[in-house]
């Protein structure tokens, strides 16, 4: 505490989640002071149970934590299983397809999040970081047009102040704060609704796919099944908007319903029992749960994780968007606090390589949506996606890849949800895959899918640090940045040799 009646940091976190604890950790651990402040006492539950190799190797291996999760005893994950499209047989992809996950990065978790939260926030403290828990931020200081701090409430209602040079908000969906950095813009394709819970006793994929996420599509929209051990489930049903009225009328009838509309999860759980005490004894409802703000950071402030963004559960994008930014801006603040790089430059990188990150899951799951060829389906036939002049899948596969979408135009101003390019000639068109390994999918009928579930598992690698042993470490975009050696900070691009000149700040 100062004499002026505040406490003074380098860094506020608000927001002690995946996003917040890995930025909060990774700052401290470059000697800087760091504040988080957690509204919740932990553990305490949260979705979002379906982990990345990119988060279990790459984030988790550099917060120094991924030895414990391996002692955690999580339910180790291999991949996906997707019973979706027009066709009734089950697709399954593994990480082991990916060149760059040999050996024992070709899996991750499906994890407990009150416990896999706690390990991170519990981490963060070890490292320094000034956690506390049960402190909720209220407001934010702002003066000449930049953000210097936070009031907060702590458990006695008491409110505060604490000042900083950086304010990190990593504090969800829910919290208001994020409209002091820009406006949150709701999907207009991915505007549905979640309806989830928790069952006992559920049938597990034969090995070694019994812990993959299975997703399962059905005619008002698809399942989500994932084995949280080797009895515990979670299960959810995404469904349209439009669906909502049957949720309304009673969430024990409407999930009954739901698993009675789809085959395969009915199959699943029909000798499991719904857990209906304790911290999962509940039916839970999450909806609009997909948008993105206008700007990610103003002076003094930058968004993290679903404070940002949040496209869709389909594709466990959740915790891997939360701890890659938190990652991203950790290297951010880390630069500008030694006075490395302007804030502006740093954090157009931040908010350039979270948005690509982002993009690349939205044009993915536009075509993954969009797969589905039955017309009666009353889910499908809701989801317009308008033409592009594509003409052959290899394009299709390099754009769901990332690898062709534009840098510019992802969410301009006048709409921030266009995507930048389109899909539908080419899913019509596409009639083969291109050079599909023997053994790479279970192929059944639709190689298009095939090809494109293939790809799904090279899309789920890319947010492990950039500059970590064997990755490339090149700037993303022209003028931009690289990570340090540590990979804690930004450094400029080497010139090209003979460029004669150096980037200037």
């Amino acid at each position: 505490m100062t004499g002026s009646g505040f406490e003074s940091y380098d860094v506020i976190v608000a927001g002690g989640g995946p996003g917040g604890s890995t930025a909060a950790t990774l700052i401290a651990r470059q000697g800087h002071r760091v504040l988080l402040l957690e509204r919740a006492r932990f553990p305490r539950y949260q979705i979002g149970e379906s982990l990345l190799p990119a988060t279990v190797h790459g984030v988790c291996g550099l917060l120094g934590v991924r030895e414990e999760l391996e002692r955690a005893g999580f339910q180790v994950k291999r991949g996906g299983t997707f019973r979706w499209g027009a066709n009734p047989e089950p697709w399954t992809f593994a990480f082991a397809l990916s060149r760059k996950l040999a050996g024992p990065t070709s899996l991750a978790y499906q994890v407990e999040r009150a416990r896999f939260d706690e390990i991170l926030l519990d981490n963060a403290r070890r490292g320094g970081v000034d956690v506390r828990e049960e402190h909720a931020v209220t407001g934010l200081l702002v003066e000449d047009g930049r953000v210097r701090g936070v009031r907060f409430r702590g458990p006695d209602g008491g409110e505060r102040e604490a000042r900083a040079r950086h304010v990190v908000m990593a504090t969800g969906n829910t919290d208001a704060l994020h409209r002091h950095v820009g406006e949150r813009i709701y999907s207009e394709f991915f505007r549905n609704v979640a309806l989830f819970g928790y069952y006992e006793g559920g049938k597990r994929q034969p090995a070694p796919n019994q812990g993959n996420i299975l997703c399962a599509a059905f005619d008002d929209g698809w399942f989500w099944y994932i084995p949280l051990s080797d009895t515990l489930t979670s299960v959810g049903a995404v469904v349209s908007r439009d669906r909502a009225d049957v949720i309304q009328q009673g969430r024990e009838t409407a999930m009954r319903r739901f698993i009675e509309s789809c085959p395969m999860i009915a199959d699943y759980l029909s000798s499991a029992l719904r857990v209906t005490e304790g911290m999962y004894g509940e039916l839970r409802v999450r909806k609009d749960y997909s948008y993105c703000n206008t700007s990610f950071w103003r002076p003094g402030i930058v968004l993290v994780g679903d404070a940002a963004c949040f496209i869709d559960p389909v594709f466990s994008s959740g915790v891997h968007l939360a701890t890659y930014s938190g990652l991203n801006a950790a290297r951010s603040i880390n630069t500008c606090l030694r006075g490395e790089l302007s804030e502006e430059r740093c954090f157009e990188e931040y908010e350039r390589r979270y948005r690509r990150e982002f993009n690349v899951f939205y044009q993915f799951l536009l075509a993954i949506y969009d797969m589905n060829r039955d017309e009666s389906s009353y889910f499908w036939s809701a989801r317009q996606i308008v033409k592009t002049g594509g003409t052959d899948l290899e394009a299709f596969v390099d754009l769901v890849a990332g690898a062709s979408a534009p840098e510019s135009g992802w969410f301009g101003e006048s709409d921030p949800w266009r995507p930048a390019e389109r899909f539908g000639e080419v899913l019509e068109r596409a009639s083969s895959p291109a050079a599909l390994d023997e053994g790479d999918i279970r192929l059944r009928a639709d190689p298009l899918l095939g090809a494109v579930m293939r790809e799904s598992g090279r899309l789920q690698l890319g947010g492990a640090p950039d500059g970590a042993p064997g990755l490339p470490d090149d700037a993303l975009f022209e003028g931009g940045l690289v990570p340090s050696p540590d990979g804690l900070r930004w450094s400029p691009a080497k010139p090209a040799r003979g460029a004669g000149q150096r980037t200037a700040r």
